[in-house]
């Protein structure tokens, strides 16, 4: 992925090359995008800067590529405008990505939710890009710096630390921020507001959350602690798995509720969803009231946590000596435990990148900016996030086939 715009001069550099169409950014996105243009006849190169492509592929899903999700619908993408994604998700769904995953003879597998995952390796989903950008003819450089993008009555010129490029159609393919480690910025931002279009401010989305003070010495004493919970931040709820760390909260359901959270609201948690736990208690009494309350709770979530909560509430003792009351507190404390996180860890953590070129800019069917002909954005880079289970890639297959779909070839 590109790193922050420059301005600078090219004395020397080797003569300019033109291309139909120009990709800035070698990630899910980008490389759908190219692949889909050249098959139309386009003369198509990918830039990007790092020195492999489709690094986030590479880690992603434990090393699996969680590619997909078998239920995909708009109501799993967070936007400013949450019809923008409609059209695109019409036009290339989750089935058609996997029958190309399937002709490739790539094994894969659903595990939870209808997240489906390689078999074997995430490098067998960069090899299926990478192999049908280059049938298509779409070539692919990396290791390539972007040094500045201008515009002309001729088209775009791409000045990069390894030459310099023109073409009449640029897609930014770029991403965010997110996973820094990777080479993410927020160039695709600079980018567009360059061109004069707006972007919405970004921050961290599918990130785990938080603590400070005496919620952050209760995580530190749980950490490693997992249960399925049900999360929610105001009307919105998640029920997946919620793991204790050294900094707070994580796991599926926090890294979801993340992308709904802001500063300062209080998160909702419920450490036993599958039971009404005061009417667990006092059935219970009825049978066991001689058994420790420590005792019975531990039957129903990890003893640590059980032995923190316990000690935070002051209860402990027979359960036939415990009131309604005591029993209702402790309840309360499973089934709805309110918390205000201190934050998230940022983008260093986070799996994706809210907010971004604002979609008010772009057409939904072609992805041109409506100001810029001949500008496309593409992806995450987009105010356009998916839930975490494989959404967020099939959000780059769509976006980067529908703007593949409408590029100029021969210009």
């Amino acid at each position: 992925m590109p790193m922050a715009i420059e301005a600078q001069s090219f004395a020397g550099a080797p003569t300019t090359v033109s291309y139909d169409v120009l990709v800035l950014g070698a990630g899910a996105a980008g490389l759908m995008c190219a692949w889909e243009a050249a098959k139309r006849g386009a003369r198509v190169l990918v830039l990007d800067h790092a020195q492999k492509a489709a690094g986030k592929i590479r880690i992603s899903g434990g090393g699996r590529c969680n590619f997909t999700n078998l239920d995909v619908t708009p109501k799993n993408f967070l936007s400013q405008n949450p019809r923008f994604c409609i059209s695109a998700l019409k036009r290339f769904t989750s089935q058609d990505f996997i029958n190309r995953v399937a002709d490739a003879g790539i094994a894969y597998h659903e595990k939870t939710l209808g997240q489906l995952f390689c078999d074997d390796s995430a490098q067998k989903i960069i090899d299926l890009l990478l192999s049908g950008c280059a049938a298509a003819g779409a070539q692919v450089q990396t290791k390539t710096k972007i040094i500045a993008v201008s515009q002309s009555e001729s088209g775009f010129s791409v000045n990069t630390d390894q030459g310099a490029y023109k073409s009449a159609q640029v897609v930014v393919a770029t991403g965010g921020p997110s996973i820094p480690k990777m080479g993410s910025s927020g160039f695709g931002y600079k980018l567009a507001e360059q061109f004069g279009l707006k972007t919405i401010p970004p921050r961290a989305g599918l990130v785990p959350l938080t603590f400070e003070d005496e919620l952050l010495a209760r995580a530190k004493e749980l950490a490693g602690v997992s249960v399925e919970a049900e999360v929610a931040c105001g009307k919105v709820k998640f029920a997946e798995g919620l793991l204790f760390t050294h900094r707070g909260l994580s796991g599926p359901s926090i890294l979801q509720i993340s992308s709904y959270w802001t500063e300062g609201n209080a998160l909702t948690i419920n450490l036993a969803p599958a039971m009404d736990m005061f009417d667990v208690l006092r059935e219970d009494r009825k049978e066991h009231p001689k058994q420790d309350i420590r005792t019975i709770l531990s039957h129903h979530l990890p003893r640590r946590l059980v032995e923190s909560i316990c000690e935070e509430v002051s209860i402990e003792g027979r359960l036939a000596d415990l009131s309604d009351k005591r029993l209702r507190h402790v309840s309360d404390r499973i089934n709805q435990w309110r918390v205000i996180p201190k934050g998230t860890e940022g983008y260093r953590t986070a799996e994706v990148t809210l907010g971004g070129v604002d979609t008010a800019e772009l057409s939904s069917k072609t992805f041109e900016a409506k100001k810029v002909p001949g500008l496309y954005f593409i992806g995450e880079v987009v105010d356009v996030t998916g839930h975490l289970g494989g959404f967020n890639f099939q959000w780059a297959w769509a976006s980067g086939f529908a703007a593949g779909q409408s590029l100029r070839c021969g210009i």
